[in-house]
């Protein structure tokens, strides 16, 4: 019998605060897709710019006569 009967204003509270933990749990999933995207990108990047670099460094050691053709 010390049942009480909540308040609505109590109830909408409730459902905010459901309503900013669920998008909360969103945002967190997105910016760990962000990172995960962000660090694939880093890696290919750094392959790239690591051919380039052996590209280059081969050009330079190439002899003279063979760069003039």
């Amino acid at each position: 019998m010390t049942q009480q009967l909540e308040h609505p204003a109590v109830q909408r509270i409730e459902k905010a605060v459901a309503r900013i933990e669920k998008a909360a749990g969103a945002r967190a999933y997105s910016a760990d897709m962000l990172a995960r995207r962000h660090a694939a990108l880093r890696e290919r990047m750094e392959q790239a710019v690591e051919a380039l670099d052996a590209l280059i460094a081969r050009e330079e050691a190439a002899p003279a006569e063979t760069k003039a053709d």
